[in-house]
């Protein structure tokens, strides 16, 4: 759910779409690409177009997920993708062929190891990762160099000052694991690979049993776990279909708040320009997770914004350190850029995907694009905004949003041979937590020592 979602060059184009190297694919082969023209895409996705939240505009709260879901959300998509040249303007189609394995395996955190990438972990504890220090000398910021660029194995987490701070809480969680391990007596030569796999089941756990029932709903998520997929195929590899990365994940992006308070101090900002990142964050910019994730029961977190066509109008009007220098005003639009995706990409309508499932799709007066002239069916990813605004209330995904999102989910995990849905079936989780058996982001949080 990375804000840089770049317009692929045509070069690019038919390297993803015929899923240049395995990694990525489609999920129906067999639909035909919607036909929009860019006129269309201008109006409906540039700054103060229908999709524009006004500035300043109240954001709609969904009482069903709290603000930090939309971030271990990006966490999530920053782990399975790996696409770090797409974060570039200029990218190459030979960088498009080091994409790792999608799987959620935290690859983004643990990078190659301590060995292959030392400069990830503590040279006196090597099972460790190295921790920065803030301006108030505490351990609460990613390690960084002199000129305030994050050591961490994926630049993108560290594009937000948000979702910096959770990346680094995933390694003061890893770090707690190692100390728990010794103090079980674990062999030293086997302390790092065991608290590798503790802490990337029990992240497998909350995107299986709270993030997916959160986002799609929990009758979707025991369908899956009953009966497998339906949709998302795949051979000796997992793939990434481009139906996923390039709309239907994207619907993060219209979760994002207009504000966010960030601590009991009282700092503030929007995701952009006010928490940009690739810089330190300073002791009264940390933040404090009660607002983002229910870890204190006597204080709800932010809710994230609700499901639907709207984004946050800083959203809307990007600045020039996230997008790049451009002579078109409108790829300073989010939404723009992920229309222009879609249609780079040669993506179906949402209305054909529904008709594939077998869902009856949405009526054009219910899709509200009549009075933008709009001819013919809908972009995907607005599709799926409007879908889960419509059957929802915006409070999940609907049908076929929900369905893409899941599916892809659990077959990255199905896939992976050492994923804790096939390594051992019926492991739970065993870390300290309110509710035994079951582990939740705010059990990590609290158990890190991060909340």
């Amino acid at each position: 759910m990375s804000t840089h979602s770049c317009v692929l060059a045509p070069h690019l184009k038919h390297a993803l779409s015929q899923g240049e190297g395995g990694k990525y694919g489609r999920m129906f082969p067999n639909l035909p690409p919607l036909e929009s023209g860019e006129f269309t895409l201008l109006a409906l996705g540039r700054a103060g177009s229908l999709m524009d939240a006004a500035a300043g505009a109240h954001d709609r709260d969904n009482p069903r997920i709290p603000a930090g879901f939309t971030f271990l959300g990006q966490f999530i998509a920053h782990d399975i993708t790996a696409d770090r040249s797409l974060l570039h303007h200029h990218a190459r189609l030979a960088e498009l062929r080091n994409f790792r394995t999608p799987r959620l395996d935290l690859e983004s955190l643990y990078g190659a190891g301590p060995s292959g990438d030392p400069f990830l972990y503590d040279l006196n504890d090597p099972d460790k990762f190295l921790l920065g220090i803030n301006d108030a000398g505490r351990q609460d910021d990613l390690p960084r160099n002199q000129q305030g660029r994050a050591l961490i194995s994926d630049p993108r987490d560290d594009v937000h000052l948000i979702i910096s701070q959770m990346h680094l809480a995933f390694l003061k969680f890893h770090n707690r694991v190692v100390d728990l391990l010794r103090a079980q007596g674990v062999s030293p030569s086997a302390v790092f690979n065991e608290a590798r796999r503790q802490v990337t089941w029990h992240y497998q756990w909350i995107v299986v049993h709270e993030f997916l029932p959160l986002t799609v709903g929990k009758d979707l998520v025991n369908e899956l776990l009953t009966n497998g997929l339906k949709f998302y195929a795949y051979d000796e590899q997992s793939n990434i279909p481009v139906e996923f990365a390039d709309a239907a994940y994207r619907f993060g992006h219209s979760q994002i708040r207009s504000m966010y308070l960030l601590n009991s101090g009282g700092a503030k900002g929007q995701v952009f320009p006010d928490c940009a990142g690739a810089c330190p964050v300073p002791h009264d910019r940390i933040v404090e997770w009660a607002y983002f994730f229910q870890v204190d029961d006597a204080r709800p977190p932010q809710a994230s914004k609700r499901i639907d066509t709207l984004l946050a109008h800083s959203l809307m009007d990007l600045p020039a350190s996230v997008v790049g220098e451009t002579n078109t005003p409108e790829e300073h639009s989010l939404a723009y850029r992920d229309l222009e995706r879609g249609r780079a990409l040669d993506l179906p309508s949402g209305e054909a995907i529904a008709r594939a499932m077998g869902v009856k799709p949405l009526s054009r007066d219910k899709l509200g694009l009549n009075v933008l002239g709009w001819q013919g069916e809908t972009p995907l990813w607005y599709y799926i905004l409007k879908e889960a605004e419509v059957q929802t209330g915006g409070k999940r995904l609907g049908d076929v949003g929900g369905r893409i999102v899941a599916e892809v989910l659990f077959g990255l995990l199905d896939a992976d041979a050492t994923s804790y849905l096939n390594a051992e079936k019926e492991w739970r989780p065993s870390l300290p937590s309110r509710q035994a058996r079951h582990f939740t982001m705010a059990d990590l949080l609290r158990y890190a020592g991060a909340a």
